[in-house]
């Protein structure tokens, strides 16, 4: 029987929520989405079932689930993402069009895009 489709999201998940993942959940998830093991090669691996694996993966994938529905992480910081890459766009959009590189109005988009700056990199 063929793996389904894997859904890539969970990757991202694991990004933010591993650490609430026990160690085998966390190794299982890594090595199936990050490292593109089949479950058969994580069984082998692991010295375990393969439906061991797929169970130990499907528990992982509901748990992560389960933490973002709750804390909402990934989807504030896709949010975050857009929004920051519009205030730049605009602050330096500002910049240009003003002409003048001392002006207040261009000052304040420099500004604007290094506070963005500083915000992106807190993340």
């Amino acid at each position: 029987m063929a793996e389904t489709q894997k859904d890539l999201r969970f990757s991202k998940l694991l990004d933010y929520y591993g650490e609430l993942l026990t160690e085998k959940q966390r190794d299982f998830m890594d090595l199936y989405y990050n490292e593109d093991f089949s479950l058969a090669e994580i069984s082998e691996h692991e010295n375990i079932t393969r439906q061991g694996v797929r169970d130990g993966i499907k528990h992982a994938e509901q748990r992560l689930l389960e933490f973002e529905e709750k804390l909402g992480l990934v989807e504030k910081a896709e949010i975050y993402y857009v929004l920051n890459s519009k205030v730049t766009s605009l602050a330096e959009d500002i910049r240009l069009k003003t002409g003048n590189p001392r002006s207040v109005t261009a000052e304040n988009a420099s500004e604007i895009e290094r506070l963005m700056k500083k915000y992106r990199d807190l993340f």
